[in-house]
């Protein structure tokens, strides 16, 4: 049974800190082991006091919404922190969109539409926005860099600092952020547009997601970055050389399957749960799909997807006397 009280050597945050909590529920994919400890501070103030006061070895994994997450089978070590309602505000001055961490990249994208304001490239994008921040989101050729004005984190010693973006060192789905920062709040500078041009062009976004993405399906989006690096346009004269998706259709993998994990038949860079697969099956299938890539066209694929945690624990089969 989950524990709902800390141990004594652990801090007593306002917020909720559970012990043994299945996160399988709280990744898109639907698997992974416990967190050892899983947090949900109340606010800014209770999680830079509770990272001050735990103890500098346990480690701390700040997780959003799990949609871009593979968490292996045995679980994550340490403290995993969400964000909950707390950190979900959205506010708008001029033209600086300040979005909590834990806001969804659609939500923001809404908000800032029905205010003038364009960051609808969020729209499509699954996730919360310190996740976006993490991995410099991005579509149809625009990036949460292209609009970065700044950031409050939490430190893992429980300093909280505001960075800008001198700070902070983004490229190809990736930043400089340290891995054990918790983001807490991002500052966008949002162009003006009108409200209703803006409401259509995401509406057109979603459509061509739908029709190209498994969107009905348990997957964590794109499985892997583009070895052109760089995202897709959605321009007609977008080139698909060097696109994940064609170099493993190339390679004959559209639709593999390990155990419950499949490479989808609609979009072959999307890694889907397609009954009870395990993460050790998604993994794996990933793995296959690196390898075989790289025996038909030399290109190294990378994975987007983050995956974190600890494989399960095998224990060696009995035998008869």
């Amino acid at each position: 049974m989950t524990a709902t009280l800390p141990r004594p050597d652990m801090p007593h945050p306002r917020g909720r800190l559970t012990r043994d909590r299945d996160l399988s529920a709280l990744t898109w994919l639907r698997v992974g082991g416990p967190a050892d400890w899983f947090f949900q501070p109340a606010d800014e103030d209770d999680l830079a006091g509770f990272l001050a006061g735990l103890d500098p070895a346990v480690p701390v994994f700040p997780m959003g919404v799990g949609s871009n997450l593979i968490v292996r089978d045995g679980g994550i070590d340490g403290v995993v922190i969400r964000l909950g309602r707390g950190f979900n505000a959205v506010e708008i001055a001029g033209d600086l969109v300040h979005a909590g961490a834990a806001a969804l990249d659609a939500q923001v994208a809404k908000r800032a539409a029905e205010a003038g304001r364009d960051l609808t490239f969020l729209r499509t994008i699954p996730g919360s926005i310190g996740g976006a921040l993490r991995m410099n989101a991005g579509c149809y050729g625009t990036y949460v860099a292209d609009h970065f004005v700044s950031a409050r984190v939490v430190l893992r010693n429980g300093t909280t600092l505001t960075l800008g973006p001198e700070d902070v060192a983004f490229g190809y789905r990736t930043s400089d952020l340290p891995e054990d920062a918790v983001v807490t709040q991002v500052t966008f500078r949002a162009p003006a547009g009108d409200p209703d041009v803006l409401a259509a062009r995401m509406e057109d976004q979603l459509a061509k997601r739908d029709a190209t993405q498994p969107t009905k399906d348990r997957s964590a989006g794109s499985t892997f970055r583009n070895p052109a690096g760089f995202s897709s346009t959605g321009q007609a004269d977008d080139t698909h050389e060097l696109k994940a998706w064609k170099v493993i259709d190339e390679a004959g993998l559209r639709g593999a399957t390990l155990g419950g994990a499949q490479m989808s038949p609609k979009h072959p860079n999307f890694l889907i749960n397609a009954g009870d697969a395990t993460a050790a099956d998604l993994e794996a299938l990933g793995e296959q799909v690196r390898k075989r890539v790289f025996e038909h066209s030399g290109l190294t694929l990378e994975w987007e997807i983050k995956r974190v945690g600890r494989p399960a624990v095998r224990h060696p089969a009995k035998t008869g006397d």
